[in-house]
């Protein structure tokens, strides 16, 4: 798995240019709809991850005070909070080439 923390996607919305994007697949629905689905599998990830980094700070008891105490769960959440979206990054994964790809309803017609 790429390290998706250290990714140089932006974490604002910007303007990429069409035939950048739709380059690699010459079809604009095409490059979109790969991206969304690797933009779905990151996410996926991120919230493992999120969800596992915060069950170990998992308490079973009703204590109040430990729910407002705890400091280190809020830097944690914090921290996810200000990754690049999803999207973003599986943009920024096309634009570099990074996302495999393949048509396979070309391979079906050379056969």
């Amino acid at each position: 798995m790429r390290d998706l923390k250290n990714s140089d996607a932006p974490s604002n919305t910007t303007t990429i240019d069409k035939n950048l994007v739709d380059g690699p697949t010459n079809n604009i629905y095409e490059a979109i709809s790969i991206i969304s689905k690797r933009a779905i599998q990151i996410n996926s990830d991120i919230k493992k991850e999120l969800l596992e980094k915060l069950d170990e700070f998992a308490t079973y008891n009703d204590s109040l005070e430990e729910i407002f105490e705890n400091t280190e769960q809020i830097e944690v959440s914090k921290f996810y909070e200000r990754l690049p979206k999803p999207h973003a990054i599986a943009v920024q994964e096309w634009l570099e080439d990074k996302i495999y790809h393949r048509n396979t309803q070309d391979e079906e017609l050379e056969s």
